[in-house]
């Protein structure tokens, strides 16, 4: 009966969050075995503000974000675009509703893997979880395979992974430091195929 109870409350939990919208659910605490680590207040801010800046300025009706392991700017993301969709392998996220897709970057090179949302997306934020080659190359595939043909990229990594990130998602260094609430020991640097940092001193 306990273990019934206890369902019951978490699932009427999520529909409660799921009824208030994606901006409203419940924040969750960063699971170190993921390799999550949530950004500071002053950057999830900027992030949305590059995505309210680049929807102002795109001549189409809809503008389509996404975001690549980055939960913790999400809920400042959708309050600037509501359809904004959260890519992430942690499926707690799932509270978001249809805002929310679980995926896995491992399977970056199965066949058909992530074609249902193929060049879908104006603009794509991205935070790989690990400074290895191998994850900022599966991740830049399906960053690359999610990209409109003339869409942005924005990367979140360490520094250490610049050659890789010009070699597999096609951007360079920003002046733009991404920070987190804890103080990471790598050094972090964000990365486009834009010139984001006129974006944000711009609207200083």
């Amino acid at each position: 009966m306990l273990i019934l109870q206890q369902f019951l409350q978490e699932k009427a939990l999520k529909e409660r969050s799921e009824e208030a919208g994606p901006e409203s659910a419940g924040c969750f605490e960063e699971n170190w075995q993921l390799s999550q680590f949530w950004y500071n207040e002053e950057t999830k801010q900027k992030l949305a503000l590059i995505v309210k800046h680049l929807q102002e300025n795109n001549p189409s009706d809809t503008f389509q974000v996404a975001l690549l392991s980055a939960p913790s700017a999400f809920k400042h993301v959708v309050k600037e675009n509501k359809n904004a969709m959260l890519f992430e392998f942690d499926e707690r996220f799932a509270s978001y509703g249809e805002n929310f897709q679980q995926y896995d970057y491992n399977r970056a090179f199965d066949a058909g893997y992530m074609d249902a949302y193929a060049h879908q997306f104006n603009l794509v934020i991205a935070d790989p979880p690990f400074l290895s080659e191998e994850c900022i190359e599966k991740m830049g595939v399906i960053v690359k395979k999610i990209t409109k043909q003339e869409g942005k990229i924005v990367l979140c990594s360490g520094a250490v992974v610049h050659d890789w990130a010009k070699k597999h998602f096609g951007v360079s260094m920003c002046e733009f430091r991404p920070e987190h609430e804890r103080n990471l020991g790598n050094e972090f640097r964000s990365y486009a195929n834009f010139d984001l940092d006129s974006i944000l001193n711009k609207e200083q």
